[in-house]
């Protein structure tokens, strides 16, 4: 709770409240939050349980088919919440999309996907989540979250993350639609060299005009290594198409 610091005046949103063990110390510090909860019997529990907050509004919504830019009435949203193994990855894209009115992002998640959200290159668990999250938003680990933790205890590690997105990009893509496709492919094929991973950009990868070595493979190349590769190939397309 500490890590989140929720104050009176936030506009903050829990994503799948549950049974509300995270919401009830939430709430006592910002008890006019949102909760997002897709499971549509637990809306009265938590009604019952938080009627003592007439300010707290809870919507009956799939997460993933949630427009969270429809929260922002002029406070930047604070999101939180312990996100199932199984939408942690697409929910995670999905909040890209709006990122600029999202301030900061709070999550509980299976210790392999924070591995993977703070992964630098050259370590296993780096990839396509790593860099496009990393181009968004500062990632910063918090706090592990042991099996014993939860009754009843699950068999993976947990552990919180905390996803700030930056107010102005570190490195900049001139398309970030092509940088999401380069990166997609690159790492289907990460035990190949960049040069074979993007054959269907080959008519723009003449290496005078490529600031990146095209011998390496995706799994060496920093996230600015990806915005220069990005930029190069974007460069190299809008000459030939002129």
């Amino acid at each position: 709770m500490a890590a989140i610091n929720p104050q009176v005046e936030d506009n903050l949103i829990e994503i799948g409240p549950g049974m509300a063990a995270i919401t009830e110390h939430l709430v006592k510090l910002c008890p006019s939050m949102t909760l997002v909860e897709l499971d549509r019997d637990l809306i009265e529990f938590l009604k019952k349980k938080l009627s003592n907050y007439p300010l707290i509004s809870i919507i009956n919504s799939d997460a993933l088919k949630t427009d969270f830019g429809q929260f922002y009435q002029g406070g930047k949203l604070r999101l939180v919440g312990n996100l199932p193994y199984n939408i942690s990855t697409p929910l995670l894209f999905h909040l890209l999309e709006t990122r600029e009115n999202i301030r900061d992002m709070h999550f509980m998640l299976q210790r392999e996907v924070v591995d993977r959200l703070s992964a630098s290159p050259g370590q296993k668990s780096y990839g396509r989540l790593s860099v496009m999250i990393q181009y968004h938003c500062r990632v910063m680990p918090l706090i592990p979250v042991p099996p014993m933790s939860f009754n009843p205890a699950p068999k993976v590690q947990s552990a919180v993350v905390r996803l700030t997105p930056y107010s102005e990009l570190p490195y900049k893509a001139d398309n970030t639609q092509l940088l999401s496709q380069i990166v997609r492919l690159c790492f289907q094929q990460r035990r190949k060299t960049l040069k074979n991973c993007l054959n269907t950009f080959s008519e723009y990868l003449s290496p005078n005009s490529i600031a990146v070595d095209l011998t390496k493979r995706p799994e060496q190349l920093s996230v600015k290594e990806f915005v220069t590769l990005c930029n190069s190939i974007n460069k190299n397309m809008a000459l030939l198409d002129e």
